[in-house]
């Protein structure tokens, strides 16, 4: 098969993985004299943000869409009639360089069906990861997504060369992959990122260990293991879980395997589809929602209680879940910008922990009153009705939930995710 249909092929197929994101990438620059391309943090090209909000590319493929699996929602699925073609390590080398070289990219995100068995699977994709860092001198971003099954000493291997490990735990119950991909098991998936995680923390601890100079100089040559850490992703709305239960495994994952990030993929449907799977994605707004949600429970100090409660189990799609919260807890405000800690602020709706931070280093140096907040740019439309400033508070007279609403609210647009051409 010509090279350019199996690019077609292979980078269609890998449209369907949300996870490629290359946030935790560290800005490594090349040496004096050190030869070297690349640099991570400065058809099949997907666009990911490092920390400090540059966008950076990556060539976004499968080494092969041949799976010994059959899982219902994947269009890669055993059964599944889609053309069929595969890259050699070889191959996917030789496309990130000259990607590179034309400019195109700064990173490859690479992932694979299961062909053989996990371990064989595994080898080649560690084999790609380690022929760009040793014969191309490749310094850019590498994202491997790994076998939960796969030995440890490739799964050892593959981080010594990548930036990040994902294992994707795809469903968020053991029902729900007993369902739709029965060959899998969560407790198998969980176990992968418990591998991961403890490779990374032997890792971190044998460099913090590192006495003299002479360990900390060898130490700092070698290469730490998967330095922009694991991740993993959910499809919502293939099976019937609810937001509870979504963001109730996301919030395990985050606590027990130490997770960068969870990624939320909504259900997109699939040529020749099961009838275990719903005919029509849910709205993309849910899949909004979730990240929002998942942001509460990672930076704003809520917990899985606040932000879905177990009597309501799904998220609102009418309203953020920090709007949503609020409503439920009038009794929480109006909250002082010029007094409030900084967990307290962080509940206001439309305020963010950058706003709260410059909130809280402005009011050293007096009152704050709300031209002094319209010039920091905060959403006060939203945020006004829960505040008191130096020049401002709520009222007496309180607006209704429903008036409240109105002025929280964005209508909700469904958008389409295009069918593949498979």
């Amino acid at each position: 098969m010509e090279l350019e249909r199996k690019l077609e092929i292979l980078a269609d197929a890998a449209k369907y993985d949300a996870s490629c994101a290359s946030s935790g990438g560290e800005r490594r620059k090349t040496s004096a004299g050190a030869q070297g391309i690349g640099s991570t943090t400065g058809s099949g090209i997907c666009h990911s943000y490092a920390p400090d909000g540059r966008c950076i590319s990556l060539l976004k493929i499968l080494l092969t869409n041949v799976c010994i699996f059959d899982c219902v929602y994947c269009v890669n699925r055993r059964s599944s009639d889609t053309p069929r073609a595969a890259f050699t390590p070889d191959e996917v080398v030789k496309l990130t360089i000259d990607f590179y070289k034309r400019n195109y990219i700064e990173g490859l995100f690479l992932s694979s069906g299961i062909i053989r068995n996990p371990d064989y699977t595994m080898e080649q994709l560690v084999r790609v990861a380690k022929s760009l860092r040793l014969e191309y001198g490749f310094r850019g971003y590498i994202h491997l997504k790994t076998i939960p099954e796969a030995s440890p000493e490739l799964i050892e291997e593959a981080g010594r060369w990548a930036d990040r490990l994902s294992v994707n735990v795809e469903l968020p119950t053991q029902v729900g992959l007993e369902k739709l991909a029965p060959e899998k098991n969560l407790r198998r998936i969980q176990g992968g990122m418990a591998r991961i995680r403890g490779i990374k923390e032997d890792d971190l601890d044998r460099r913090r260990k590192a006495n003299s100079e002479r360990q900390r100089s060898q130490v700092s040559r070698e290469r730490a293991f998967a330095p922009a850490g694991q991740s993993t992703q959910m499809i919502v709305g293939a099976d019937e879980a609810n937001d509870r239960a979504v963001l109730s495994r996301a919030d395990t994952l985050y606590k027990s395997y130490q997770l960068r990030r969870v990624y939320y993929s909504a259900y997109s449907p699939i040529p020749h589809a099961s009838v275990l799977l719903p005919p029509k994605s849910p709205p993309l707004v849910r899949e909004n929602r979730l990240y929002q949600a998942d942001w509460l429970l990672r930076f704003y100090g809520f917990s899985l209680d606040e932000v879905v409660p177990s009597d309501l189990g799904d998220l609102p799609l009418d309203l953020d879940p920090k709007s949503a919260w609020a409503l439920r807890h009038r009794e929480f405000f109006p909250v002082d910008v010029n007094a409030a800690p900084r967990e307290a602020l962080l509940r206001v709706p439309g305020m963010g922990v950058r706003s709260v931070e410059r909130i809280i280093e402005a009011r050293r140096f007096g009152k704050l009153s709300l031209a002094d907040l319209r010039r920091m740019r905060l959403p006060l439309a939203k945020a006004s009705a829960f505040i008191i400033a130096a020049d401002h508070s709520p009222g007496v007279v309180e607006l209704s939930n429903a008036q409240l609403k109105v002025k929280l609210g964005v209508p909700a647009e469904q958008m389409l995710l295009p069918l593949s051409r498979a």
